[in-house]
Order: structure tokens, then C-alpha cells, then sequence
């Protein structure tokens, strides 16, 4: 792992401590470029860390500082989503698939993390889920199932969404399950559902459909949110 420290950082604000890991990817053409970035004080931006095509690592920030990843946004009761996370960057242009050796770096990191800050896999998140509209990162082409598969994410499996049955469409359940799962970010009906189907039905369009009901009320019983996140 290379270090290359940002100044934009700080303290964790109200004592907290890493409850989440956010994704995201850089949308730039290199990685050498994103950390000059996200490194450079008039960005007013940084990560944790930066995850390259090749599986290099480099951290800017220590994990016990507030790294200036997430911005506005809100997950659960969470509104300080920088003081409460961890932030990665993966070296991705955002249409392109995700290497297999960052998918590989990636996967290892998330196991140390998740080890050391006693994190399970629904608190592994993407940017898009804390700021659906605003952010569109890691984007559909990111492979949730992989991560899912290793102990790293979630992914509703299909004896999951049998076990919840025909849900019918009601637009108040849906958005009331996805608040339940987490996605709490006040934003309108159509890009709260864009956003879960980036995530989850990469692919998937027009109205609010059965199955998209079914994947939320899966979501909301399976792998609710924290109640105490965000809370010191």
C-alpha cells in the first residue's frame, strides 16, 4: 500500500467512528490524476483511499480522520455521512467495467476494514444509495454480486425474494421500506427508484413495478438500517 496524505481532512465530528463504507469511483482517466486531485486544497474533496486499475492501493487519509468523500447526502438517521464513513475510490471512468485486479485489491481491503471496525456487509454502500439524483456512483456497471458473494456487500438472493412473495405496488410502502433499509435522502419518487435499480436492476425501466416492491420490502426485512447510526 503507497500513502500519499491529503490535506483535505479533519477530525470525526460528535464522536463518531466508522459505520459505513462508501464507493465510489473516480470518473477520471487515471488514477495518478484523481489523487492529485483529491489531494490538491482548492478540490475541497479526498478519500480514504484510491483503489488503481492495476489493484495498486494508496491512502490519503488515516481511517480514524473524516475524509471529505460523501458530501450532502443522508443514510438512515445519518446525516454526517463523512464523519460516520470510510471512503474508497476505485480508478473507474464510469461506462467502462471495473478491473479485475481493483476488484481483487478491493475485496481485501473491505476484509481488513470490515474486520477492524466490525462492519457487516449491509454497511458496505455506494454513493448513489446516500445521494440518489445527486450521485450516480459506482454506477451499473459495478459488480455488487461479487462483492455480495465474498462477504462483502449485500444481494438479495432469490430464496430471499421468494420468502417475501407478491408485493403489491404502493408507492408509500416503497419508499417507506427503502427508508427502512436506509435509503433516506429526501428526493423524489421517480429517483429514489431509479437509484435502487442502478444498485440492484441494473437495466430495469418504466414505473414502479411488483418487482421492485418485492426488492424493497426484501431489503427492509432482510438488512434494515441502524436505528443508532449517526449517533456518537
Amino acid at each position: 500500500m503507497h500513502e500519499q496524505r491529503s490535506p483535505n481532512c479533519g477530525p470525526r465530528k460528535n464522536g463518531l467512528t466508522p459505520r459505513l463504507i462508501v464507493l465510489h469511483y473516480t470518473a477520471m482517466q487515471s488514477a495518478t490524476g484523481a489523487i492529485d486531485w483529491l489531494c490538491a486544497p482548492e478540490a475541497q474533496v479526498s478519500a480514504h483511499y484510491v483503489i488503481a486499475r492495476d489493484g495498486a492501493v494508496t491512502q490519503l487519509v488515516p481511517e480514524d480522520l473524516r475524509a471529505w468523500h460523501a458530501g450532502r447526502g443522508q443514510w438512515g438517521g445519518c446525516w454526517d455521512v463523512n464523519s460516520a464513513s470510510i471512503g474508497i475510490e476505485l480508478d473507474n471512468d464510469g461506462v467502462s467495467p471495473f478491473a479485475a485486479p481493483l476488484m481483487a485489491s478491493l475485496e481485501a481491503l473491505l476484509a481488513e476494514m470490515m474486520t477492524r471496525w466490525a462492519l457487516g456487509p449491509a454497511q458496505v454502500i455506494g454513493h448513489s444509495d446516500l445521494a440518489p439524483g445527486r450521485k450516480i456512483d459506482p454506477g451499473p456497471r459495478f459488480d455488487w454480486r461479487r462483492l455480495a458473494r465474498g462477504g462483502h456487500a449485500i444481494w438479495p438472493s432469490a430464496e430471499d425474494l421468494a420468502a417475501t412473495g407478491a408485493v403489491p405496488v404502493d408507492a408509500a410502502r416503497f419508499a417507506s421500506d427503502l427508508a427502512t433499509f436506509g435509503m433516506t435522502h429526501p428526493v423524489d419518487p421517480e429517483t429514489r427508484l431509479a437509484a435502487l435499480r442502478a444498485r440492484f436492476r441494473p437495466g430495469a425501466t418504466g414505473p414502479l413495478a411488483e418487482q421492485d416492491m418485492c426488492l424493497a420490502a426484501t431489503l427492509a426485512r432482510r438488512w434494515p438500517v441502524d436505528p443508532t447510526l449517526g449517533q456518537g
